[in-house]
């Protein structure tokens, strides 16, 4: 039986969705018909906030509704030291790790020929842009893929010679694993434990 116009045409559009497939859209698209309409224009002028209010912070590159973040506008984190992650979520999970008071730096993306994405397609020139504002030490989050160490023996290369110190965060993420889904103890060793690449 076909939907009713409205509804297919929501089911289509949740079907858009990362893990998100038909059967699924179908369930959300009646529970949001479900849902009082005082419910449904708030997540209808959520989505429509997001799109409006979210930009790159000009320092780190990090998703954020102001500018500069919260992070790199806050005085008491160490402005020398600099985590390079692949992607917004990677701050999240560091930062819920607790632990770390340096500042970041979100690439938007890692390294893969395969897919035809290379430097120019990443945020690695505002971070050697950055490297010359006091920048002491570049910590490199990325997931240890093939492409995340790959991305950051890369950026390794290309902050040594500016003398500032490159190192890894340690193994005890998963290899092929992502850091959004490793556990907080995991996460807090790999800072701790970072070697020199």
């Amino acid at each position: 039986m076909a939907y009713a116009g409205p509804i297919a045409r929501l089911v289509r559009e949740l079907a858009k969705l990362p893990g998100i497939g038909e059967k699924t859209a179908a369930r959300l698209s009646f529970h949001i018909l479900r849902a009082s309409t005082e419910d449904a224009a708030s997540l209808a002028a959520a989505i429509v906030d997001i799109k409006q209010k979210i930009r790159f912070c000009s320092v780190c590159c990090d998703l954020t509704d102001r500018d500069p973040c919260v992070i790199c506008a806050d005085a008491r984190r160490d402005p020398s030291t600099v985590c390079v992650v692949a992607q917004p979520q990677d701050v999240v999970a560091i930062e819920r790790a607790g632990g770390y008071r340096g500042r970041y730096h979100v690439l938007h993306g890692i390294l893969s020929p395969l897919d035809g994405i290379g430097p120019e397609d990443l945020r690695v020139a505002e971070l050697i842009r950055r490297c010359a504002s006091g920048i002491s030490e570049v910590i490199l989050a990325t997931s240890p893929s093939v492409e995340g160490e790959a991305t950051a023996v890369y950026i390794s290369k290309l902050v040594r010679p500016l003398g500032i110190r490159a190192t890894r965060i340690a193994t005890g993420v998963p290899i092929g694993g992502e850091l959004e889904y490793a556990d907080h103890v995991t996460l807090a060793r790999a800072i701790d434990g970072r070697r020199e690449i």
